[in-house]
């Protein structure tokens, strides 16, 4: 493919401008010489920044611009000289895994394997793209222990602890702190979110479940996003402009936060959404934006328990959901105790650890491919 370069007449030399057959780019001479990719500019191991690029002069212009078709070699006023690879010059998606919406409709749930994920890099990578793709993967043959997730979370990183500790039971019990621990039945909702960061993960794993009731709900609070936004623009915009707050507060806990039920990225792409009636506090906020509000809100709960968006898995003895906190909103049906316990284990584990694992064993795995592909 041929690639033109040219330093934009009438730019004082500060724009260059890069055509790479039907696709053409403008870049800003600061914005590259910034991240020039040599060891003056960036350390070669981490790709962190040596240079101060606030102190660079902003008048910083382009002096010569070549190319070979696959490498642009610059020289900046600076005196700095600079090769660039043509493929590095686009920013990268942040996943590599494309996220796919569902609803009730989805053929089948996503699973993954215990003891595989524990063993093999490989199927590890594929239960954690499994997770940025859907949401949630249901795991298998978990150790029916107390702590019989804690081989799999520590493939990944530290568990975050709470209040409530590291793993926290979920079970029925006289004078329950929290709803959890009743028998009733859960509206969906996101855990915690009056905590900062909230949690990233919710780990759950089932040790023994009720013989009648107990389901698992599930929904993607992104395809109900989606929707919104399609349905009701006007309700879309209320929850992604309106600030809500939420608090927790117990003998030990003092515990408040404050965000959108719906939030975007700059971009206007759906990033994270918060629901959980039983903590939220919207503020006093003037009437008519709070019937806005009420109106909005109710919209989209409509929405997230429509039965064709929700998915109703019972978890057996030994199977664990992972689901992302910030897109999914799980909840449950109610059960009763004629014989046994419902006994489920509960833990949460942080985005930055979880991406970080699944992005490194990518990288990892294209590299491999890459050299065998060279030496083949």
């Amino acid at each position: 493919m041929d690639v033109f370069v040219e330093i934009i007449p009438g730019t004082r030399a500060r724009q260059l401008r890069v055509v790479e057959g039907n696709r053409e780019t403008r870049f800003h001479a600061l914005w590259l010489r910034e991240r020039a990719p040599n060891a003056e500019t960036l350390d070669p191991r981490t790709g962190q920044r040596l240079i101060e690029a606030a102190a660079l002069p902003l008048d910083l212009s382009l002096l010569e611009a070549s190319c070979d078709g696959e490498r642009i070699d610059l020289t900046f006023s600076d005196g700095h000289h600079a090769r660039f690879d043509l493929r590095d010059l686009h920013p990268a998606p942040r996943s590599h895994v494309v996220q796919q919406r569902w609803d009730a409709s989805l053929a089948e749930l996503p699973c993954a394997d215990f003891r595989q994920a524990l063993d093999s890099d490989e199927a590890l990578a594929a239960m954690l793209e499994s997770l940025e793709r859907y949401g949630f993967v249901k795991v298998s043959g978990v150790p029916l222990t107390l702590d019989g997730m804690m081989p799999l979370v520590e493939r990944l990183g530290p568990l975050r602890r709470t209040n409530w500790g590291g793993i926290a039971d979920v079970k029925s019990i006289a004078e329950a702190y929290d709803l959890t621990m009743t028998q009733r039945g859960l509206e969906p909702h996101t855990d915690n979110p009056y905590r900062d960061p909230i949690p990233g993960y919710i780990w759950l794993h089932c040790l023994s479940n009720a013989d009648s009731g107990g389901d698992s709900t599930l929904a993607d609070g992104f395809m109900a996003a989606e929707r919104l936004r399609r349905q009701d623009p006007a309700a879309f915009d209320c929850l992604t402009q309106t600030s809500t707050r939420f608090r927790y507060v117990d003998d030990s806990a003092h515990l408040e936060s404050e965000g959108p039920l719906i939030e975007l990225d700059s971009r206007g792409e759906v990033i994270r959404v918060r629901y959980n009636n039983r903590t939220e506090r919207i503020p006093l906020l003037p009437p008519e934006q709070l019937e806005r509000y009420y109106a909005a809100r109710r919209a989209f709960f409509a929405l997230i328990t429509a039965p064709e968006l929700t998915l109703t898995p019972k978890l057996a003895p030994g199977e664990m959901l992972i689901m992302d906190n910030y897109r999914l909103l799980h909840g449950r049906t109610a059960f009763r105790l004629s014989q046994g316990v419902r006994h489920l284990r509960q833990g949460y584990v942080d985005r930055d650890t979880t991406a970080s694992r699944r992005l490194t064993l990518r990288r990892q795995a294209d590299a491999t491919s890459h050299s065998l592909q060279e030496s083949a």
